[in-house]
């Protein structure tokens, strides 16, 4: 991005404060993260951006989107708005217009993440793509996303997060994609939505702004979304997942019209993802060899299905970023159908779940009982008190242990005590959990217990 004051006050509507040729060439809302040459837009939230603008500037930003009603140190080259959250939103759509990339936008219960990161690894053999870094996927993230691309960039790959009703609506009109994918509709956010149907009505809003004959691709096997009604004319489907794939905890293979595939992960769930970033490069123009070669070694989003090590050489698969009962149950099949032996299972609580929560997480214990699990260590008070007693009951052998919310060091004392460098565990809960901090330290890496 480079951008000077004077385009930025005609972008949002703004009054433009200091030097209209003062360039910036970067764009943060976050006064801790800024660099010299940045734009700091000042927002409005739980800490007013605006009690940090000369912290900003000490660290070298140019100028400063402000909201109106707010005194302004003397001397900061800014803008003005109403609102500085929508002149940060104005300012992406200008930015995005003056660029004039072609816009993949994704969304999902689960997987939109893993396939965001496919799909950019695809295009990115033929195309100069950026893609959304992170989880900058909501009101705020997206459009620094888009002022973070390149001015080079052909293609933009978005994600898309969602917690209630009408957001979707807002980013997609924000992003006007060209191609527009739901990975899937899961429990995710049943607390606020309450069924699957209101989720599935919710995701769909990713088409409000897809343009004119832009494609819209969706899971072939849910008849929530296939079944919609005005669903754009250019909606196609993809999967279902071929029937010879070949699973390992570091590989998934498979073979499509001819071409073999192969994903650096477990878990034929994520082929599925990958038949959905196929279908995107396919409209893009890409071969199957290309995106084959492509996916052989994409690069994946930090915390999501990770393999690691820990210090004494046990095995980690690491998914503490987010959890659902879909998505836990899927990874428990792949281990279960790997042949693990006797694997470690650490679940925390899945989140969101609303008055379904507590019975979801009971369901889950079937799934854990088909790994032939060594122990089980379940942490917070949904899987304490809903899970437990569930594997209790059958299988009363099995050695389960419940931990609460606040005793993360206690679980990496029994942890570090039990795990021998031949075992593998398996670390999935809500972010909301904190799971995270168990695995830096098993994995060697400073904690913090805050």
């Amino acid at each position: 991005m480079k951008l000077t004051l004077a385009e930025l006050a005609i972008a949002t509507n703004g009054v433009l404060q200091g030097d209209e040729k003062t360039v910036v060439e970067g764009v943060t809302f976050d006064s801790r993260k800024v660099q010299p040459g940045d734009l700091f837009v000042a927002l409005v939230g739980e800490n007013d951006g605006h009690d940090y603008i000369q912290m900003a500037m000490d660290k070298g930003a140019k100028a400063v989107l402000a909201q109106e009603g707010h005194v302004l140190p003397a001397a900061v080259s800014a803008v003005v708005v109403p609102d500085s959250l929508t002149g940060l939103q104005e300012l992406s759509q200008y930015y995005l217009k003056e660029v004039a990339p072609k816009v993949v936008a994704i969304t999902g219960s689960n997987g939109k993440t893993t396939t965001k990161d496919m799909v950019a690894s695809i295009l990115s053999e033929q195309y100069k793509t950026f893609k959304t870094p992170a989880n900058f996927n909501n009101e705020i993230g997206l459009p620094v996303t888009i002022l973070s691309m390149p001015e080079e960039t052909e293609i933009l790959v978005l994600e898309m997060g969602m917690d209630r009703p009408g957001q979707l609506t807002a980013l997609s009109t924000l992003a006007q994609p060209d191609i527009a994918v739901i990975t899937m509709i899961g429990e995710a956010h049943l607390e606020f939505f309450k069924t699957r149907a209101n989720i599935a009505k919710a995701k769909l809003e990713i088409t409000a702004g897809l343009k004119k004959d832009g494609l819209f691709l969706i899971p072939a096997d849910e008849d929530l979304l296939t079944k919609a009604k005005n669903l754009p004319a250019n909606t196609k489907t993809f999967g279902p997942v071929p029937s010879d794939i070949k699973e390992s905890l570091s590989e998934t293979v498979w073979t499509e019209a001819g071409q073999q595939f192969a994903i650096p992960m477990l878990g034929r769930y994520n082929v599925k993802n990958a038949e959905a970033a196929i279908m995107v490069g396919q409209a893009c123009g890409l071969t199957l060899k290309t995106m084959a070669s492509a996916l052989a070694h994409f690069d994946l989003t930090k915390n999501r299905t990770e393999i690691l090590t820990a210090t004494n050489g046990a095995k980690i698969i690491s998914d503490v970023y987010n959890a659902n009962p879909t998505a836990t149950k899927e990874v428990l099949a792949a281990i279960a159908k790997d042949g693990v032996k006797e694997p470690m299972i650490v679940l925390g609580d899945m989140l969101e779940l609303g008055e379904q929560g507590p019975a979801l997480h009971a369901d889950l214990a079937s799934s854990i009982l088909k790994t032939k699990p060594k122990e089980v260590k379940l942490v917070g008070p949904l899987m304490v008190d809903n899970l437990l007693p569930v594997l209790k009951e059958k299988a009363p052998a099995l050695n389960v242990k419940g931990y609460q919310s606040d005793q993360l060091l206690e679980l990496i004392t029994d942890l570090k005590a039990e795990l021998s460098e031949e075992d593998l565990v398996f670390l999935k809960a809500s972010h909301g959990i904190h799971l995270e901090k168990v695995l830096a330290s098993l994995i060697g890496k400073p904690v913090d217990h805050a």
